[in-house]
């Protein structure tokens, strides 16, 4: 029988430590004070994390703390002491996002497991094998990963592979979602998420068709147990760090259940799970590849009735059983071992005396060495070897009993670390002085482009000789990487010569296809480490998130280029919403729209593969800010073109080349 998974449990609080322990979970995931992608749950820091890991490692729990943020380079030393604080306190590993903020860990502290969060967009076999080279040793797959895909890249990859199996789903793949930052200054990329995506929203052009299109109901594979056991999945995880002790304690415990059981949930235990938090029920619609409506949903007043009748968590009631060997012998000192079957631990008392009037029996003996009280123990065996007619008064059989506890703790934690002096990486290529740009399609390329641009990217399944440079699909399943490599050959010897490369497992197939890569948005650039480190990797010119503000880019060193015009786009969907809100023939040919309750309208754009990107309402402009830029040092420019005619092109080719607004309404970069 294939080795069980580990079950992977959320504590977004110590309430929730308790109920996954209490659950069964094999490991927790946690956040400290800061850098981790749920900054509203009740995070751990300092004395609290210490004392969590050390609650954790007592019931054999593995701890993973969360630093799954991007990081600035201002942020970055003390991003660094809170992974040391962490490393320091005994977790297991650390989950982290950032690129340079993990190759920074790294060096400073050599000895630390990394472990890759979803948020680096990890969803092939050449993404695990960059980590793996990066020194990575587990890597959280996209969500949107089918039970085929999935047993493919376990079976292949030189690295662990964790997966979502239960708990919310957001629309957009991971990593790759910008709404919340973008329409309401909360970004998901920085643990703020405001969850746009389960507003309401009316489709463009069809009057009185509204809903919820971007609302998925909750993920949960319990139908497929053992399933994920035979395909060799290192890791399931649970989502919820948000969610209530009750919900942690009750996932955790049917999902226990069904490891140990190597069984599929009952139709009772997935209304179980149901009843703990679900919106109108679950999906396994990624899994089984049933893309589809049903896989929408929301919560009902009946789904916030039954999680609130749900018992109630009043704390850990597990022990750990000890065997209790102890010796009293006429001349040697007092002796008591205490074993949890993994520990072990010896301490030594006084040297009892001879009885004068009381001597010990064993029933007082066993009584006082056994009393655990509050602690997270009770007696598994007790075994004693007492010589008659000794005498060793009650308080020191009581402080043996402590010292004795208090050395199996000691056991348990771990503080040792290895660090190392952190010096900051130094690119070295220059600053860029480019202007490139982006096109949705061909048509869009006018003579004004051609003239004006260094580098002209079209998608590479619309590639033609009207471009020099290639823009990769955000989303490259190992299922597509035969058609890629093809198009990327066809693409050179069409006169391609770059590759917009926004995801590090594409990387190798570019370089295949001897093109230069280049860095897209989608890298998530936000410090000078993930620029030495793409630079180390081939990467060229990088294109930095549009999450920045404008100090924030001045702070970045080496190849760099700005996004001074276009729709960002704000999600990357692999469930088809055009098909929600128009029809499979408007998605091939035309440009649909929903808009919210303010009445604001956002675009969506098919992708390859019928990938859909929704994007932002108004284009981002710096037309005008030309001064600005250049007083911080930013000399190379990225324009992304999506919805715009050719007489809209050109309009912005004239604003930048004479650094004077534009006569639409924008959007405006953070100064």
């Amino acid at each position: 029988m294939k080795r069980l998974p580990e079950l992977l449990c959320p504590a977004g609080s110590p309430d929730s430590l308790d109920a996954a322990i209490e659950g069964g979970a094999d490991a927790v995931y946690l956040g400290g004070a800061a850098f981790n992608a749920r900054m509203n749950a009740k995070n751990f820091g300092g004395d609290a994390l210490r004392s969590a890991v050390l609650r954790a490692h007592t019931f054999g729990v593995k701890v993973y703390l969360t630093l799954n943020t991007l990081v600035t380079d201002r942020e970055l030393p003390v991003f660094l002491e809170t992974a040391r604080d962490a490393l320091r306190a005994g977790v297991d590993a650390l989950i982290v996002a950032d690129l340079g903020g993990a190759l920074a860990i790294r060096r400073a502290f050599p000895n630390a497991e990394l472990h890759a969060s979803t948020q680096a967009s990890g969803h092939s076999l050449a993404m695990a094998q960059e980590l793996k080279a990066l020194g990575f040793t587990r890597m959280v797959v996209a969500r949107e990963t089918s039970a085929k895909e999935l047993r493919e890249l376990v079976s292949q990859s030189p690295i662990e592979i964790e997966a979502f199996v239960h708990g919310a789903l957001c629309i957009s793949h991971s990593g790759q979602c910008l709404f919340s930052s973008v329409v309401g200054g909360r970004s998901g990329n920085r643990g703020e998420c405001a969850q746009p995506c389960r507003l309401p929203y009316t489709a463009g052009g069809c009057k009185g068709k509204s809903g919820y299109p971007l609302s998925l109901k909750d993920l949960s594979l319990a139908a497929h147990v053992p399933e994920l056991i035979d395909i060799g999945v290192s890791s399931l995880k649970i989502e919820g760090r948000m969610k209530s002790p009750e919900y942690v304690r009750d996932t955790a415990r049917i999902w226990r259940r069904l490891l140990d059981e190597n069984r599929a949930a009952t139709p009772a235990e997935m209304q179980r799970l149901a009843d703990a938090f679900s919106r109108g029920g679950f999906t396994d619609g990624y899994y089984t590849e049933q893309i589809d409506r049903r896989m929408l949903g929301i919560r009902s007043d009946t789904d916030k009735s039954n999680t609130r009748a749900l018992e109630p968590f009043e704390g850990l009631t597990r022990r750990i059983p000890l065997d209790i060997t102890a010796k009293l012998t006429a001349n040697f000192p007092a002796e008591l071992t205490l074993s949890d079957g993994t520990r072990s631990v010896t301490v030594t008392g006084e040297i009892p005396m001879p009885a004068l009037n009381a001597p010990l029996t064993h029933e007082t003996v066993e009584r006082n060495l056994s009393k655990f009280g509050g602690t997270l123990y009770r007696v598994g065996s007790f075994s004693l070897e007492l010589d008659k007619g000794l005498m060793l008064p009650i308080s020191r059989l009581n402080e043996l009993r402590r010292r004795a506890l208090q050395a199996l703790e000691e056991a348990v934690s771990t503080s040792d670390v290895a660090e190392m002096p952190f010096l900051r990486c130094k690119p070295t290529a220059g600053r860029a002085h480019l202007t490139t740009a982006r096109f949705y399609k061909p048509a869009q390329i006018t003579q004004k482009a051609k003239d004006f641009f260094d580098i002209l990217y079209l998608p590479l399944h619309q590639f033609t000789p009207d471009a020099n440079g290639v823009v990769l699909p955000p989303v490259i399943f190992d299922r597509d990487l035969p058609r890629v490599e093809q198009m990327l050959r066809d693409a050179k010897r069409a006169g391609a010569k770059y590759a917009l490369v926004g995801n590090l497992g594409h990387l190798d197939a570019v370089k295949r296809a001897e093109l230069i890569p280049m860095g897209d948005f989608r890298l998530n650039v936000t410090n000078t480490e993930t620029v030495c480190a793409l630079e180390t990797l081939g990467i060229g010119s990088v294109i930095l998130s549009p999450e920045l503000t404008l100090p924030q880019m001045r702070d970045l060193g080496g190849n760099t280029e700005v996004i001074v015009y276009g729709r960002l786009p704000l999600m990357t969907l692999e469930k088809c919403v055009i098909r929600e809100l128009a029809d499979c023939q408007r998605c091939a040919t035309d440009c649909v729209t929903f808009s919210d309750r303010r009445g604001v309208t956002f675009p969506i754009l098919r992708e390859w593969e019928h990938r859909n990107v929704v994007y932002n309402s108004l284009p981002t402009n710096m037309s005008d800010r030309e001064e600005q830029l250049s007083r911080a040092g930013l000399t190379a420019r990225h324009f992304l073109f999506s919805t715009e005619t050719c007489t809209e092109v050109d309009k912005v080719i004239d604003a930048a080349r004479t650094h004077t607004p534009l006569s639409v309404p924008v959007r405006r970069i953070n100064s």
